[in-house]
């Protein structure tokens, strides 16, 4: 009967154990759970952050490119019943080169201030003031050049435009260089912009 009953006696052990450390187990459950809804806070937050990032760009595409399309209707005009009919200097490009070099001008500009914006946010507020403020010049150029007719006086403005988007890409720079970058085309093809313009006003300043 001893020998029978140390058996017995060891399955008690166990089963004790056993429970002891299912115990500790349960003890430890809610520990887990915090972790697993901890986790799932985060990647609902990131996919909040990545939805609400690709919505910002949306915006900055849509103010850009709005801006071109702005820009556009006293530049239509124009190329139809005026612009043929200047002298224009060596070099200039056909016209129907402009309007898909701007439209790919604008989704870069877009891109570029959507880069510092997703960097810094809020923070980056006056470097976007300073980019808008570009743009508005940028827009401003067409209805002097083309709506008003006025070279002259549109030569001046793109002068003071080109010195906005040096400045701009300047200060970009030292944000987020890749967004500079995206800018260098832009102040590339406005240099250009600003011979044409003076060699139109140039050719023309005598009939204008």
């Amino acid at each position: 009967m001893l020998q029978s009953g140390k058996p017995g006696n060891a399955q008690s052990s166990g089963a004790l154990e056993e429970a002891e450390t299912d115990g500790r187990n349960h003890r430890f459950e809610p520990a887990g759970n915090f972790q697993l809804i901890s986790s799932v806070a985060l990647r609902v937050g990131q996919n909040s952050l990545n939805t609400n990032s690709w919505l910002r760009l949306i915006v900055f595409l849509g103010a850009c490119l709005a801006v071109g399309a702005l820009g556009a209707i006293p530049t239509a005009k124009g190329v139809r019943d005026w612009y043929p009919s200047l002298r224009k200097p060596p070099g200039t490009a056909p016209s129907w080169v402009f309007g898909p070099v701007w439209t790919t001008l604008y989704v870069l500009m877009a891109v570029s201030a959507w880069l510092v914006w997703r960097q810094y946010g809020g923070g980056a507020r006056a470097a976007l003031l300073i980019f808008f403020a570009q743009l508005a010049l940028n827009l401003a150029w067409s209805g002097i050049f083309f709506g008003a007719r006025l070279p002259g006086f549109a030569f001046v403005e793109i002068v003071i435009l080109w010195l906005s988007i040096l400045f701009t890409t300047f200060i970009f720079f030292r944000l987020e260089p890749v967004a500079a970058y995206l800018l260098v085309p832009y102040l590339l093809w406005v240099t250009y912009a600003a011979y044409l313009n003076l060699g139109i006003w140039a050719l023309n300043r005598r009939s204008l």
